[in-house]
């Protein structure tokens, strides 16, 4: 079991999981833990370092430095490594084409697990991703799988994409979330999949404030009841 209260979030790409989980961890006065964005780091530092990101072990050997640390702000979140706020540059077009090879990598997900495991050491936290409620905390005290139907997740990144001023069809952003499913649903590691003792939550039924009240209201019934 944790240290601390873990609310573990899980669900397919465009389900709302990661601004479900910073709106919730900041109104129960939690860490968000992006996972994603550690995934990030770890390709941004190895491309610093001049490490060949097809390397699968000089890229896992770059966990270990990563230090990473998460900071609310107005807009969002702030991700630093050590002392360096590297929010715009683990977001770049350039980097986020990159990342895959961090994301699909065994050895880098596997250094990964303790990385993950020490923010519940810290506090408190909400810790999204693909895999936390099945293989980073199966003991969470709370454990929601959130998701969708397809078109409502594809129209979200679209909507995403065209507020930024990017050229794409709802059609074209639709298969990319199908393609990126079918990715998820069948990597040999660590796939996504739905915890047995998860909360299933269809945030398509929700808009983004009703989505994060009925999660609280849920976590607090959870947390109340010693996570059974």
């Amino acid at each position: 079991m944790p240290k601390h209260p873990v609310i573990a979030i899980d669900g397919p790409a465009g389900s709302g999981k990661s601004t479900a989980a910073r709106l919730l961890a900041r109104k129960l006065g939690y860490t968000h833990v992006d996972t994603g964005a550690l995934y990030r780091t770890v390709t941004w530092l190895a491309i610093e370092r001049g490490v060949d990101l097809a390397d699968e072990r000089a890229l896992a050997a770059v966990v270990p430095a990563i230090h990473v640390r998460f900071e609310p702000s107005a807009d969002g979140q702030r991700v630093f490594s050590g002392p360096r706020d590297i929010s715009r540059e683990i977001r770049t077009p350039e980097l986020t084409r990159q990342v895959r090879f961090a994301a699909v990598s065994p050895l880098v997900r596997k250094a990964l697990v303790p990385v993950q495991r020490e923010f519940a050491e810290r506090g408190p936290c909400v810790m999204e991703g693909r895999d936390i409620g099945t293989v980073i905390f199966p003991d969470a005290q709370v454990k929601f799988y959130l998701d969708a139907p397809l078109r409502v997740r594809a129209e979200r990144r679209w909507k995403e994409l065209v507020a930024a001023g990017k050229s794409a069809t709802l059609e074209e952003v639709e298969r990319e979330e199908a393609a990126r499913d079918e990715s998820d649903l069948k990597r040999a590691t660590a796939p996504l999949r739905k915890a047995d003792d998860a909360i299933v939550v269809d945030t398509g039924r929700f808009d983004i404030d009703g989505m994060v009240e009925h999660l609280a209201r849920l976590t607090g019934e959870r947390l109340k009841g010693g996570g059974a």
